[in-house]
């Protein structure tokens, strides 16, 4: 386990700037979720999900569901990515994960609803970045057609995993904005809360030659400094008018 001093002093180091965020209905703001799913959120549910309760990826989700449960009650738009792979097609480096008809690509129980949710748009990815994943075979992009068809200005984005799939999809749709491809998105947010990321200590990962040490907290926060520098703001806590 990574020691608190070692995470303080990556927080001294390179610090993430991060203010409380109110919406309001006075700037169209989409909410993406990004993987919460059952094969990275519920214990025991798949080879990437958690072994164990994990107090931060449990957090991650009650918030998710939070924002979930404010932005359908204000009819705002709903953008929910679901991770998710046919069997003969790997993804690698990761072992076989979220397979199409397992149950792991699912949203995860308290989500379930959204399936049903006249604001909230489901998309499979078969890939880390959702934007890329949202490209069809004619070339058509479904986040791309979300944010023009609900003229969304800003998104607020929760899920995991913080410095992989959320940091890939946030650096897409920031290179995107940059190029003129997203009007009239103007703004990305980042909420900390709402984000996390997985853990593998060191000492675990050092009993499988294939295991990539991973501690959480201190990747977590290299996933938001590295969004940061990307140009995307970081949520410290999320508010409604």
């Amino acid at each position: 386990m990574v020691s608190s001093n070692t995470v303080e002093l990556l927080r001294e180091e390179i610090p993430v700037n991060q203010q409380p965020l109110t919406l309001s209905a006075h700037i169209k703001t989409g909410l993406v979720l990004v993987d919460v799913v059952n094969g990275f959120c519920t214990v025991g549910v798949g080879n990437l999900a958690p072994k164990e309760p994990d107090e931060r990826i449990s957090r991650m989700v009650k918030e998710s569901v939070r924002l979930s449960k404010a932005f359908s009650e204000r009819q705002w738009p709903i953008l929910a990515f679901l991770d998710c792979h046919h069997p003969d097609k790997p993804e690698p480096p990761y072992p076989p994960h979220c397979i199409i008809g397992s149950g792991e690509e699912k949203l995860v129980p308290d989500l379930l609803w959204l399936e049903n949710d006249p604001n909230a748009t489901l998309r499979q990815k078969e890939c880390i970045d959702g934007y890329l994943g949202s490209t069809e075979k004619n070339g058509s992009n479904v986040f791309i057609d979300w944010v023009k068809n609900n003229q969304i200005k800003q998104i607020l984005v929760a899920g995991i995993c913080t410095d992989i799939c959320v940091l890939d999809f946030v650096s897409s749709v920031l290179s995107a904005r940059n190029r003129g491809f997203l009007p009239p998105l103007e703004n990305v947010i980042v909420s900390s809360q709402a984000c996390t990321t997985y853990d593998l200590p060191l000492h675990v990962a050092k009993t499988n030659k294939a295991f990539v040490s991973h501690p959480q907290e201190l990747m977590h926060h290299v996933g938001l400094y590295i969004a940061s520098g990307r140009g995307a703001n970081i949520a410290s806590e999320v508010l409604f008018e």
